[in-house]
């Protein structure tokens, strides 16, 4: 395993974290149960392959996974740094800070927390809620009292509030999202780094897209990596200002192939960088031929949610990753956040005359309605 410095913490971090979001179990009756004696066998076999980081929340796994995460910490608590995140959206009033943090030192049965963020953090409950209700006095309080050691944030905005949230001078390190498919926060990321805050990745495999098989984006690494998911590891981790790629594994397999990539002292060599940056600007172009995602042409009178359905299609036919493609497109008619099905369309042609691409989405939807098969 890899460590490397996070940021001005003092802290050696593993290049591979546990992220306690996927931990193995089923849904039954409306209720997630956590498979227990599995979470905690994967989680200590992490801890033996040099995973020195875990990260739960609140509310994971039904609000379970906070209690299993405690008990996999056992006979393994002063070497390996703790990390949980205080929902923002239940706090009403000032105070309640403290509440949620007794309640999840209890969850956790531990008796300090090394990493407490402030979960999900964006413009408004920055400005609404944390502001608001004076929640860093809170914080600064309970690591006045050993009951957190580093205040920390999780985010979800655009990449210029999260500079802003790094130059308020109150966070030691931050949780954000970064991968193959999506880079935007790149630059705030080293922003962050640079003013000495520790980095912690989310979504490295791209919330599961990139753990669909594609040989498009194999190529770019020619042949050095078995697989998508381990391209986009290795990605993650070839970024110098990342201290740290969360994964939520839920086998022991994926913990044995995630902490071989990480105890690669070079993920990426300079020309696998620019194979891989080479490889994405030829496939951005091309998914910009579809779509940009403006939305300019919505909304669609029969509720096609068009951005969506030529998602699908960037995902199929620029990235290669057809099994994911797939799936998302069988929800399309199902659940109302994907919209209607293109066979709806009317053909009225309101969307092609607002689309500043110029693109020809009635036909475009055609094609994708028959590229997945369903006439």
């Amino acid at each position: 395993m890899q460590y490397r410095k996070f940021g001005n913490t003092g802290v050696m971090i593993s290049a591979l974290g546990f992220g306690s979001m996927r931990l193995p179990g089923a849904e039954k009756d409306g209720q997630y149960n956590i498979d227990e004696e599995s979470s905690i066998q994967i989680i200590h076999k992490a801890f033996e392959l040099g995973v020195n980081y875990i990260d739960t929340a609140y509310g994971y796994c039904g609000g379970k996974s906070e209690n299993v995460v405690g008990k996999a910490l056992k006979g393994y608590r002063d070497n390996v740094y703790l990390s949980t995140k205080m929902p923002t959206w239940n706090v009403k009033q000032h105070g309640d800070y403290r509440k949620l943090l007794e309640e999840q030192l209890k969850k956790l049965d531990v008796e300090y927390i090394d990493f407490y963020h402030f979960h999900g953090l964006n413009k408004n409950n920055w400005e609404e809620v944390v502001l608001k209700h004076n929640l860093v006095e809170e914080a600064h309080q309970a690591k006045s009292e050993g009951l957190i050691k580093h205040i920390s944030f999780s985010f979800h905005d655009k990449p210029e509030v999260l500079m802003q949230l790094v130059d308020t001078g109150i966070f030691e390190s931050v949780l954000c999202q970064y991968n193959l498919l999506d880079r935007s926060n790149e630059e705030a990321i080293a922003y962050a780094e640079s003013k000495g805050l520790g980095v912690v990745i989310m979504g490295p495999v791209g919330g599961g897209r990139l753990a669909s098989p594609s040989e498009i984006i194999a190529r770019s690494m020619e042949g050095k990596a078995k697989s998508t998911p381990e391209v986009a590891l290795r990605f993650v981790l070839g970024n110098s200002n990342v201290g740290c790629a969360l994964s939520g594994m839920s086998t022991m397999e994926m913990v044995e192939e995630n902490a071989q990539v990480a105890s690669d002292k070079e993920p990426l060599s300079t020309e696998d960088w620019e194979r891989i940056n080479n490889t994405f600007e030829k496939t951005k172009k091309l998914a910009d031929l579809y779509c940009t995602g403006c939305e300019y042409c919505l909304p669609c009178p029969k509720g096609i949610n068009i951005p969506k359905v030529f998602s699908i299609m960037n995902y199929q036919k620029v990235y290669g990753l057809k099994d994911y493609a797939t799936k998302q497109y069988e929800k399309i008619g199902k659940k109302e956040e994907y919209g209607s099905s293109p066979e709806d369309c009317i053909e009225c042609g309101q969307c092609e005359k607002k689309c500043p691409q110029f693109i020809k989405i009635r036909e475009q939807l055609k094609k994708v309605h028959k590229e997945f098969n369903i006439v």
